[in-house]
């Protein structure tokens, strides 16, 4: 099963932010044990070093150790592109959030099963399926 992983639970895991560490760390584990195939856009790999630049700010090496988290999470996920298709299409949905639409957009062109997030209202409407972290590790321990 291919599953996008939205932005805010790849930083709940990183910042280790309660309560929804737990969750987006089961699912990390899932993936890194081949239980799923973790994806990410690219579009949330530039968002995400921004997110980690931040979180070193004041230290040494700062960009060095974005790039170093960066590395192990292309490492662990695969990255889908995000096309200029992806964000003139997402001008058409009304969800609230545009960056979510574009991530939406990416998803179901790339074949995507379905995306977890904790943002559902984001991603309303979507033609696949979206579950927040606890609802999708759910859907992974039901017996098939």
């Amino acid at each position: 099963m291919k599953v996008l992983i939205d932005t805010n639970v790849v930083v709940d895991v990183l910042q280790q932010r309660e309560p929804w560490f737990s969750d987006g760390a089961a699912i990390f584990a899932a993936v890194a044990n081949r239980q799923i195939v973790g994806c990410l856009s690219s579009k949330q790999i530039a968002d995400l070093h921004f997110f980690s630049r931040k979180q070193f700010k004041g230290q040494e090496n700062v960009d060095a150790k974005a790039r170093q988290v960066i590395g192990k999470l292309m490492s662990l996920f695969e990255v889908i592109d995000t096309l200029g298709m992806d964000c003139q299409n997402a001008m058409g949905i009304n969800n609230g959030d545009y960056e979510d639409a574009i991530l939406m957009e990416s998803a179901v062109r790339s074949g995507m099963d379905c995306i977890v997030t904790r943002n559902l209202e984001h991603f309303n409407p979507s033609p696949i399926p979206v579950y927040t972290p606890q609802d999708y590790i759910q859907t992974m321990n039901r017996p098939e």
